[in-house]
């Protein structure tokens, strides 16, 4: 091939390719940009109406999301001058086996619109989902996104949060918190708990009603076990647990309660035993 053919296909066939090149460059770029314009201006538009759930809108967001991107590429597709309607017939025949072979990303759509539909939980609750503890922050068209509490942005499959239990903490109004404290054998138990709850009711964000619950659970070794138990809104849950705890601490050293300690095994006497003899 010799320099003029090569200089008459670039001027004829290369111009014209780097033309299409360019344009679906810009198109990619444009159509992307006005994509997630659409995406915001529609989450922004269901936001402002307070019948609709900013789950739903961020659900709905990622359905025309898809959508669009979709129209985008066949639209680049067409630059090139493939018949768009060749490749839907295309995507149509390869539909089946695509949906085979993503059979477990398919049912991971299917499950977030059942979730969509009966609402176990929304965006900004508390729950225990597919495994996962923590606040809902985005439900997608396959999986839920979950910010655990160190901070932990976590996906979990659509179909795994709907085939597991889902524990919702922030459907009632107040969660309980669970904790323990070990007296020593020789204290009034009555004693401890009316202190106790004395210290409890003081706490920031306690609820009254329920009221605290603090009773005797069991009995060990080192001395009987109390469980502590106040009330509050979910989004004091930790606040008032670690107060809680500093309660117990401050509560049995101004009682000046020793500490429970594991009683010693008596040492055997008898023909058995041994031991040391001076001399």
């Amino acid at each position: 091939m010799d320099l003029d053919t090569v200089r008459v296909f670039i001027m004829t066939r290369g111009i014209d390719l780097g033309t299409k090149v360019l344009g679906a460059i810009v198109l990619w770029i444009v159509g992307r940009w006005i994509i997630g314009l659409i995406i915001g201006l529609l989450r922004k538009v269901l936001a402002r109406n307070g019948r609709v759930d900013p789950t739903l809108a961020h659900y709905l967001g990622s359905i025309l999301g898809g959508l669009l991107n979709l129209l985008l590429i066949l639209a680049i597709l067409q630059i090139f001058g493939v018949q768009t309607t060749s490749f839907a017939a295309l995507l149509a025949g390869l539909g089946l086996a695509i949906g085979t072979a993503w059979g477990g990303l398919l049912a991971h759509f299917a499950a977030g619109v059942f979730m969509q539909v009966l609402r176990p939980f929304k965006v900004g609750d508390f729950v225990t989902a597919g495994g996962v503890t923590g606040t809902v922050s985005e439900l997608g068209l396959f999986g839920t996104t979950i910010v655990t509490p160190d901070n932990v942005t976590t996906i979990v499959g659509n179909n795994k949060v709907f085939s597991d239990t889902i524990s919702n903490f922030s459907v009632l109004p107040v969660r309980r918190v669970e904790l323990t404290a070990k007296i020593a054998n020789g204290v009034d138990p009555t004693d401890a708990m009316n202190r106790l709850r004395a210290a409890i009711v003081q706490i920031p964000n306690v609820v009254e009603s329920p009221a605290p619950d603090i009773e005797v659970l069991s009995f060990t070794p080192e001395g009987p076990l109390l469980c502590v138990r106040p009330y509050t809104a979910n989004d004091h849950y930790w606040q008032v647990y670690f107060d809680t705890n500093r309660a117990i601490v401050r509560t049995f050293k101004e009682a000046g309660y020793p500490t429970p300690e594991t009683p010693l095994a008596p040492r055997a006497v008898g023909p058995g035993a041994t031991g040391t003899a001076a001399g």
